[in-house]
């Protein structure tokens, strides 16, 4: 009877083995989550690399493999626009995009996209956001819609132009690629104004359709090619903001596990202060590089453009301040800020 048993034993502890090396890999393949993220950046852009891929990267990594992102391009699955309502609605579980796309969703949209002319550098900005409540205010907006909102990095924004700018007069025949409250600014302030998605932009400028473009500042511009049909960097900047935004829907975020959630948000939140600095790193090379071995110009704007920017940036602070309580107590808190920095 002993015997029959041990015989009995055998072949049914090889099929547990079996049926375990079977199903393992099946196991794990049902643990692993992929998200689709539509970008705003087209690949050739240096932030699709240093933000988008890094965020993949890291989130991969501090998830052990269960989130997955696979990433597409500006353009490639929605437009730039209609990016925040399917990750809204789900469609895409990830996705980023300039604040100035959502601006008839998020009424911070404006100011988060930069008010003309306020903050003089990126690390007031970045305390703006980050000790002043900034960021968790768009964050409770943007939760509205089912969407986690992160800001990437905070960084200047410059214009590159084809013609220097010398006087008031040509700045105000420039026709100039922007978006958001810069556009608005911008076309208030006597230039006229388009909006292009990025993948175009190079075309337009060589052409001549735009005489003028901003897409972060020089190391933007650079990683599009803009100085090979554009000489010219505009000094100072026109904002400094936090222009790129991740957005995540927020179901896709709660179907993770805790842990996994957690480690999302954590990467974000780092993400934020690297890139930040990182930028500005990177900023100071690549407009002494293409300096040196392009013939770029600074073109410093002229006392008296300055000073006309500077008043009309002061309209679009109180416009923007106007399209909701909340906007109007960002726009005291930002007035406070600077006032207490003595710029006001």
């Amino acid at each position: 009877m002993k015997s029959m048993l041990k015989k009995l034993l055998v072949p049914a502890s090889l099929v547990a083995f079996a049926v375990a090396t079977v199903a393992s890999p099946v196991a794990v393949a049902q643990d692993v989550t992929k998200w689709r993220v539509q970008s705003h950046w087209p690949s050739a852009s240096s932030s699709y690399k240093d933000s988008l891929e890094r965020l993949k990267r890291e989130i991969e990594s501090r998830t052990e493999g269960r989130l997955q992102l696979q990433l597409f391009e500006a353009g490639a699955l929605f437009k730039d626009t209609e990016t925040f309502n399917a990750v809204s609605r789900g469609i895409l579980q990830m996705g980023t995009i300039s604040p100035g796309y959502a601006q008839d969703k998020i009424s911070l949209a404006g100011i988060a996209s930069g008010l003309p002319f306020a903050f003089r550098n990126v690390w007031e900005a970045a305390y703006f956001h980050k000790h002043m409540g900034f960021e968790e205010m768009l964050r409770e907006e943007a939760a509205k819609h089912n969407v986690y909102w992160s800001t990437d990095k905070v960084y200047p924004t410059e214009m590159v132009v084809k013609k220097p700018i010398n006087s008031w007069e040509d700045f105000t025949k420039l026709k100039i690629r922007s978006s958001g409250a810069l556009q608005k600014f911008l076309s208030e302030a006597g230039a006229s104004t388009t909006f292009l998605p990025g993948s175009e932009l190079y075309p337009a400028l060589d052409t001549g359709v735009v005489d003028a473009a901003h897409w972060g500042a020089a190391q933007g511009a650079a990683s599009m090619s803009f100085y090979e049909v554009t000489k010219y960097h505009v000094k100072p900047a026109l904002n400094i903001a936090g222009t790129d935004v991740i957005i995540i829907s927020q179901k896709a975020l709660d179907a993770l596990s805790e842990k996994d959630q957690e480690a999302v948000k954590q990467v974000l939140d780092e993400q934020f202060w690297y890139r930040t600095n990182e930028y500005l790193y990177q900023e100071q090379i690549a407009l002494s590089n293409e300096i040196k071995e392009h013939g770029v110009e600074v073109n410093t704007l002229p006392e008296d453009v300055q000073k006309r920017l500077t008043e009309a940036a002061q309209k679009t602070w109180n416009a923007e301040g106007k399209r909701s309580d909340n906007a109007a107590k960002a726009l005291q808190m930002l007035k406070t800020m600077l006032g207490d920095l003595g710029y006001l």
